[in-house]
Formats: C-alpha cells, structure tokens, sequence
C-alpha cells in the first residue's frame, strides 16, 4: 500500500532521483565497505550519474541523509538546483545520532549545511509508530519507494553506491534495491566492488 499521498496542487517533477548508498566505513570496521579516501571516487559517479540524467530544477531528490553516500549525493542534487527531500526513519535527533554522528564532525557539519535546502520528515510522524516487528529502516525503505512512486513509476531512477552484498543489518541498500526492482526497472547501480 502507499503510504505517499501528493497533494492534486503540488508541484509535480520531471524525474524522482531516488538514492541508497552506504555508509563512510567508521575507523575500526574490519571488512571495508566504504572506506573514507573514497569519497572522491563516490563524488565523481554521483556526479556524473546525475549529469547523465539532467538532473536539474525541474527534478526531486529523495533518499535519508546518512553520513557517506546519502549526502554525497545530496550534495550533489543541491549543486544542480534538484528539490531535495530527505524522510528518516527516527524523529531527527535520533536519526542524526544513529545516522550522522558516529561518522565524526566533518560529516554532521555536512548535514547541517544540507539541512535548510531540505524538506525533512520523519516516520513516526508521516506514519505513526511503526509495530514491534516493523524493522523502522525497512519501513522507510518502502516509505521512500512509495513516496518516488506516487509520482509515477517511469519517472523513478533509483541510483545506488553498493558493493551488491548484504548489509550490516536489515533495512540497508540491498533490501531498497530489491524493493526497486520489483516496482521499476530504472537502477542506475554504483558497484563499490567495482570502483574500489
């Protein structure tokens, strides 16, 4: 079910770029997945991924606002002029702590310069309180998803930095990728396995 209604009024995109990536790789992680001398690699296909599809004023941009790829990218929305909407699963602060936070100051101070260009909503207030055996990152997954789809599925591009493997835990980009792929075909994958 869709949880995304819009309004008849609103302003309706030319394109919805929707985007999951991972993380920046935190200092004592075993396995690399996102390592940080990376970023300018990420920066680049983001860029040029963006550049591929116009992306521009007449477009939206969704995804949550983690450290590492999600602000990458929106970063890179914002340069091009793309309305920028992030939805979290946590009321802010607790999404900032889980999501923002562990990756050190550079990273918050990113965020907090993104935040003023964007519409920020949160889960529990759009949907309620999810039930106990909602995992809330899937859930927003699936929020996100609807959200792009309202618009109608051709004008969704799902764009991922993802090294194709599973994640850390539920609800990461391998569960939003797969919940893309049964709804719409445009995936632009960013395969880390393959850029680093």
């Amino acid at each position: 079910m869709n949880q995304f209604r819009k309004p008849k009024s609103q302003w309706c995109p030319r394109q919805v770029l929707l985007f999951s990536g991972h993380m920046i790789d935190a200092p004592d992680r075993n396995k690399p997945r996102f390592p940080p001398n990376k970023e300018v690699v990420a920066v680049q296909q983001i860029a040029e991924t963006l550049d591929k599809l116009e992306a521009g004023l007449e477009d939206l941009a969704l995804t949550q606002g983690a450290c590492g790829g999600d602000i990458l990218f929106a970063e890179a929305c914002l340069q091009r002029g793309v309305g920028l909407t992030l939805l979290q699963p946590f009321d802010e602060p607790l999404f900032i702590e889980k999501s923002v936070l562990p990756c050190g100051e550079s990273w918050t101070n990113r965020y907090f310069k993104i935040k003023p260009h964007a519409r920020i909503e949160s889960a529990p207030d759009a949907l309620g309180t999810p039930p106990e055996d909602v995992n809330p990152y899937e859930r927003c997954n699936r929020w996100l998803l609807d959200s792009a789809m309202a618009y109608g599925a051709e004008k969704v591009r799902f764009i991922c930095l993802w090294n194709g493997e599973g994640g850390d835990a539920p609800g990461g980009t391998a569960h939003m990728f797969r919940e893309v792929n049964e709804k719409t075909g445009q995936v632009y994958w960013l395969n880390t396995r393959e850029l680093w």
